[in-house]
């Protein structure tokens, strides 16, 4: 759920899989810990923290700005 299957997997499957690893993501007490573990040692991949690859970026982008 948190990392891509080995798998072909299509663009409708991955974003209900984000989706459900975020809904998980918000209920964890952990969460926040999680994600600025992610951003530092710049996870390239899964959701942490409650947010995807890309939201990561993003948000890495953000914080050098």
């Amino acid at each position: 759920m948190f990392f891509p299957p080995s798998h072909f997997e299509r663009k409708s499957e991955k974003l209900r899989r984000e989706e459900q690893a975020k809904a998980i993501c918000a209920t964890c007490s952990v969460r926040e810990p999680c994600l600025e573990y992610a951003l530092r040692i710049r996870e390239p991949h899964g959701i942490w923290g409650g947010l995807s690859e890309a939201e990561r970026r993003a948000a890495l982008a953000a914080q050098q700005n």
